[in-house]
């Protein structure tokens, strides 16, 4: 697991592919607010529902200045598969060797039915246009996260 993110620190570089074959990188978003939410598994029920609901209110975040990305450990072939099957508007990036998680604090232990493994923690982060981490959620309950967040980088 990577170091321990604060706010006001400089968001960790990254360069991923995206679900349509792209690149994408932080230096993309120079100059513009970017919520990066990571989520363990496409097609799964709260990764879904959290995604659609990034989707449906893509607007009223870029009339913000904010964009949206969506990140998991699923191959490049999984997300776009899931971005077609639910009709998302957001980038999904394919996070397989757990690098841009890490450096995030996005991976790391989990335990389910006794067992103890190690997985995407479901994490979103608002970065400034600056670059810079304005505000985290670790442990996020998808239910009205999406419209928290969009609440919180309209202020920013």
């Amino acid at each position: 697991m990577g170091s321990e993110l604060t706010v006001g620190q400089k968001a960790p570089a990254f360069a991923l592919p995206r679900e349509d074959g792209g690149k994408v990188s932080l230096n993309d978003f120079k100059g513009k607010k970017l919520v990066i939410y990571f989520y363990p598994r496409a097609d799964t029920p709260g990764c879904t529902k959290e995604s659609i609901d990034f989707s449906r209110l893509r607007a009223d975040f870029q009339k913000t200045g904010t964009e949206v990305l969506g990140v998991s450990a699923d191959p490049v072939k999984a997300q776009a598969a899931f971005k077609t099957k639910h009709d998302l508007t957001i980038g999904l990036l394919s996070d397989e060797r757990h690098e841009m998680l890490a450096a995030y604090g996005a991976w790391g232990k989990k335990s389910m039915y006794g067992k103890t493994f190690m997985g995407v923690l479901r994490t979103t982060f608002l970065l400034g246009p600056d670059g810079c981490i304005a505000h985290i959620w670790p442990k996020v309950r998808v239910e009205g996260h999406a419209e928290e967040v969009l609440k919180v980088a309209k202020a920013l």
